[in-house]
């Protein structure tokens, strides 16, 4: 018998899974709090990995797909110091192991390849109970319940799934991003785009910084980074747009006025982004007929990997249910047994990561990164 599998969060992971299941002739359905496929922006850009996301997209029959998706130029990257200095410029020749995407699209993508009925849209998560036997209950602003036979909680970093596992929960790493974007900035803002390039740009600092990707259609997308506390965010007014970002700027003065354009001229309002992590090494004993992924297993700061890891979980998920499909049990810990080690890894890997961006030497142990000496 092959079992009928209950997925929590419609994300890139929990579809992934799905998808991978779908390919295996495996039921699923996935429960997801927004009301429709287009009920909001989907994220900016991500750079799938050769080793993890774009491997988790063949076991999901879907490279090809994915690989019409690719905007060509956006691995380019360049470092700049606070007064405008290109201090490395690397252009995209097309040698690159990390094409970039659009996090939308790829959505787009897992959706489309699943049968119609795969996904229940407006279904907020308010509670799950053990109901014994493996057996969980899980229920929905609604008021509706289902009971799941094998429950994945692929709901990010604040899940609903997680406690029947774990008493883990995100905290504050000391570090926020304010983003905003910039459009058809080639016409309308020539200097940013000037500045930023063809992908990437990172201007950093010790504990701050102004990162810029271009995305399609001449889009910028501005991530301002802060380490500061998070009552100091908290008491900058972000439903006043302007007063929010005149505060946001002030922590750059002295930048150039190219880098600092990126911020105030934004064509959307500052969004504060607050960056949490589950604990170093975060795992939790087994449990029958329940599991986790992506976010909601091993929540780490931006490194790049966060999708890409997400996307692998369900990947590996699915072809563990696939090889055992009369033992769930038995799918479930091989599938955890590489998980932890993988998801220890990682964090352990951004966290490096984010010492190098904010850390004492930044910009310097950036490039040191990119030309091989960190």
């Amino acid at each position: 018998m092959t079992p009928d599998v209950t997925i929590i969060g419609a994300g890139l992971g929990g579809l992934t899974l799905a998808r991978v299941l779908h390919v295996h002739g495996i039921p699923a359905t996935v429960y997801e709090t927004e009301p429709s496929p287009t009920a909001r922006a989907q994220g900016g850009m991500l750079d799938i990995h050769e080793h993890d996301g774009q491997s988790a997209l063949r076991a999901a029959g879907l490279i090809d797909e994915f690989r019409a998706l690719v905007l060509e130029g956006r691995e380019a990257t360049r470092v700049l110091d606070r007064d405008g200095t290109v201090l490395l410029d690397m252009p995209d020749d097309g040698t690159g192991g990390r094409p970039e995407v659009q996090r939308g699209e790829l959505r787009r993508i897992l959706l489309d390849s699943l049968p119609a009925d795969t996904v229940r849209w407006g279904h907020k998560v308010t509670g799950v109970r053990a109901l014994g036997g493996s057996r969980h209950e899980v229920a929905f602003a609604d008021g509706t319940t289902v009971v799941a036979n094998l429950l994945v909680g692929a709901d990010g970093a604040w899940s609903r799934v997680r406690p029947l596992l774990s008493d883990a929960t995100p905290e504050y790493i000391g570090t926020s991003l304010i983003e905003t974007y910039l459009f058809d900035a080639d016409a309308r803002h020539p200097a940013g785009a000037k500045t930023v390039g063809g992908g990437a740009m990172s201007a950093l600092a010790p504990g701050k910084g102004i990162l810029a990707h271009r995305e399609s259609g001449g889009t910028l997308h501005t991530y301002v980074a802060l380490s500061k506390p998070q009552d100091w965010f908290t008491g900058i007014d972000f439903t006043d747009p302007a007063t929010a970002t005149e505060r946001i700027v002030q922590e750059f003065d002295g930048w150039a006025p190219e880098l600092t354009a990126l911020i105030t001229d934004g064509e959307t309002a500052p969004v504060l982004r607050t960056l949490n992590a589950l604990p170093p090494g975060h795992r939790w004993d087994r449990v029958p007929g329940v599991t986790l992924l992506g976010d909601a297993a091993h929540l780490t700061p931006p490194s790049g990997e966060g999708a890409n890891l997400a996307m692998y979980d369900g990947a590996e998920l699915g072809k563990a249910i696939a090889e055992h499909p009369d033992d769930v049990e038995a799918a479930l810990t091989a599938y955890e047994q590489a998980l932890f080690p993988r998801s220890a890894a990682a964090a352990t890997e951004a966290a490096r990561i984010q010492d190098i961006c904010f850390g004492d030497n930044a910009p310097h142990s950036l490039i040191d990164m990119f030309t091989g000496h960190a």
